[in-house]
């Protein structure tokens, strides 16, 4: 039986990695004639404690994220594929695959590393726990 594919979602941080994730999925959308939610899940607290700090990273970290959210919207649709996109403030490591799994979604196209403050070395620690929790099948894109 072959799998319908209909809604697909992509996190995106910004990354060249992410970015190659948001090309594959409008490649599969543009085939299944599915639409993309992009996700972009922002910790709360910098990645590093300083004092008065929070407020002004969450302003900045969500204009940066706005920025890059545009643009992949402007991207697919110029490849005539429907984008919408959705900021969160979580920890993007447990966020992605509770989104996907409270929502109907067919699969989770995900780069396989991004800007972490930790870098794992074989696969981001994202993409490493999104295949653990999803519910749903996982794309990983290098």
């Amino acid at each position: 039986m072959v799998q319908k594919i209909k809604k697909i979602l992509v996190p995106l941080d910004g990354s060249k990695y992410s970015f190659k994730a948001l090309d594959m999925a409008i490649t599969l959308a543009k085939e299944f004639g599915a639409s993309i939610v992009g996700l972009c899940a922002i910790p709360l607290e910098p990645p590093i404690y300083m004092p008065g700090m929070p407020s002004h990273y969450k302003k900045r970290i969500t204009e940066g994220a706005k920025k890059f959210l545009e643009e992949a919207k402007k991207i697919s649709e110029q490849n005539q594929v429907e984008f919408k996109y959705y900021i969160a403030y979580e920890n993007p490591t447990k966020y992605v695959a509770e989104f996907a799994n409270n929502r109907e979604f067919d699969l989770i196209v995900v780069g396989s590393h991004g800007h972490g403050a930790v870098r794992e070395l074989l696969l981001g620690s994202v993409a490493h726990s999104t295949i653990h929790r999803a519910k749903i099948p996982v794309l990983v894109i290098k």
